[in-house]
Formats: structure tokens, sequence, C-alpha cells
């Protein structure tokens, strides 16, 4: 895989249809299993039976750019703030690596995401650029208001321009066990979205058990998401391999049964380009080429640019930058 090539196939490959879902169908919750010895070994895998090395390292991580949701979500964010972010966004490697690496367009990340009320500066920021963006909303990131206000902000989100919404579940319901409740309201927050695409967070740090996690995972996909993302990042554990293969398995046996392409986003945590190197590896073995494309695969890693701008400038110099020559925004 050239980096040429790595730049220019995103957009040469159509989006997948919507998730439609499916009626609650409790066969697939109650029976689940996961075997945690087994998913901790195999996630341990991905790091050491695999390695990735010269061009084909600086290929993977320009793809990697292209997948990332770039992000703010702190209580200091200003429009200034978002506008530098887009700016970042819209070149996220300087113009010498980028023909150095002999690429034919700069490449430009999956998303900008922010809150709610920063959408309308981040939509005015990326303006003429195709770069969608993306807006946290019910509740974010507990959740733990009521319905009608999660609801609320997911429309006031796509009124301001959001073209993504990344939702958190009510965790309570998990614990609970009352999956239809749970499914109820994804199924509203999926309506409330309108023609935005979904990412379900399952903040699977606080969810206690793999099992939830997998029941969780398809609660959400046959409640409509469009994607299921692993954390708010705000939690104490965020994205680990392990949780990833067992929401990865998920999504690929219910594409198996309903024919439906559910993409996946870790996030939080995530900071280095060896972290997107593991990720890649693990959606390339487990579910294929297709989901190392952003319609279908981000990373929700914002302090990972820095890292991977500063492994390819490595690779076509030859020697290691300072960090501070690679600032975020």
């Amino acid at each position: 895989m050239s980096t040429t090539r790595t730049a220019s196939t995103q957009a040469m490959i159509a989006p997948p249809p919507r998730n439609p879902g499916m009626p609650l169908n409790l066969d697939y919750i109650t029976d689940a299993r996961v075997n945690l010895s087994a998913v901790e070994r195999r996630a341990a895998t991905m790091t050491t039976r695999r390695s990735v090395k010269k061009e084909w390292q600086a290929a993977w991580l320009v793809k990697a750019i292209t997948c990332i949701d770039l992000t703010t979500l702190s209580g200091d964010d200003t429009p200034d703030r978002v506008a530098r972010l887009c700016a970042k966004a819209r070149m996220p490697m300087r113009t010498d690596l980028a023909e150095a690496l002999g690429l034919r367009a700069m490449p430009t990340v999956g998303a900008v995401c922010v809150y709610p009320t920063m959408v309308s500066a981040a939509v005015k920021a990326l303006q003429g650029s195709k770069i969608p963006v993306a807006s946290v909303a019910t509740g974010f990131p507990a959740g733990l208001v009521p319905l009608k206000l999660r609801l609320a902000e997911i429309r006031f989100a796509v009124e301001e321009g959001a073209q993504e919404i990344d939702i958190v579940i009510n965790r309570a319901l998990v614990f609970s066990g009352d999956w239809q409740a749970l499914y109820d309201e994804i199924a509203a927050m999926r309506e409330a979205c309108g023609d935005a695409h979904m990412k379900a967070i399952l903040a699977t740090g606080e969810l206690s058990s793999l099992r939830n996690v997998y029941r969780a995972s398809w609660v959400a996909m046959m409640a409509g998401a469009d994607f299921i993302k692993t954390s708010t990042g705000k939690e104490p554990v965020n994205a680990t391999l392990p949780v990833g293969l067992t929401m990865v398995r998920a999504l690929r046996e219910y594409g198996e049964i309903t024919g439906a392409k559910i993409g996946f986003k870790p996030a939080g945590g995530l900071k280095s380009a060896k972290d997107a190197l593991a990720w890649f590896t693990l959606m390339k073995e487990e579910v294929g080429n297709r989901w190392l494309e952003p319609d279908l695969f981000r990373f929700g890693a914002s302090s990972m640019l820095g890292d991977i701008e500063r492994q390819i400038e490595h690779y076509v110099t030859g020697r290691y930058s300072a960090a501070n020559r690679h600032a975020l925004a």
C-alpha cells in the first residue's frame, strides 16, 4: 500500500447505507457469553504478531489521520479555539511532509467533534471543506438528565449543522438489565438525529464486564446506531483492546445477521502512533480492510495526531523532532 494511494482512496469508497435497526430480540442479549481469558489472549496478540515498518507504516499513519475525530470537549472552549482546531483539521500535517511522501492531496481528518454550543463555530470554520462536524449530546458524559432534555440537545446540535451525533447510553439500564428501556431510549435518540449519523457511546469502563459491553453493543445496534463507540474519554478506564475486540465481534455478528455495516470508534486514552497501528491491526484482522475507512472507523484521539505527524517526520528525515514542532492547534 503506497502513501499516495492511501491519501486518495477515501473519496473512492461509497459510504454504507444507514443502519435501519431491527426489533429488539432478547435472544441475542440474554444468551450472550464472553470468555474473558480468551478475549484477553486474542487481544494480546494484536501488538506482538504483526509489525508494520518503513513505507508501509507511513502509509498506515496517513490513513490513520483520515480516521481521527479531532476533538475539543473542554469547559474553556471558545469559538476561536474551535476555529484553530478546524484549521488543523484541514491541514493535519506540514505541507513539506505531505510533499515528501508524494501525496496527491493533503489528507484531512474524519471529523471535528465539539459540544453542541460550538457546532455553529465549527461549521463556519470548515465551510468549503468536506470535513463533517460531529457533536456530543444527551448530557455528555454521564447522560444523567431527563430523556426529554437529551433529545432536545440532539435536535439543537443537528439544527446548528452537526452531521454526526455522539450520544451516551444510560448505564443504569445496563446494570438493571432493562434492555427494552435502553432500546427505546436509543431508538428515540436515533429518530431525533434525523439525517445525522449516530454514534452510541457505551462508556465501557463503567459497564463492569465484557458481557455487559457485548449486550449493550447489540442493543445499540438493534436500536439503529450507525457506530458503536467505546468511551467518552472521561471514565477511569477508556478504550482497551479486549473491549474493542468484544465490540467488533458484536458488530461483525450483527452484520452477518442483518447485512448492515456498523462503524466502530475507540476513544479515550489513545495517544500515540503505535496505538493507531494496534487498532488498525484489530480491525483488519477481525472485519477486514473495509473497516479501515473513515465512514466505518474513527479514532476519538486528538492527541494522537501530534505523534503521528512526528513519526511521519522521522520516516521522511530519519530524525525525531521535538513534540512542540507538531502543535495540535
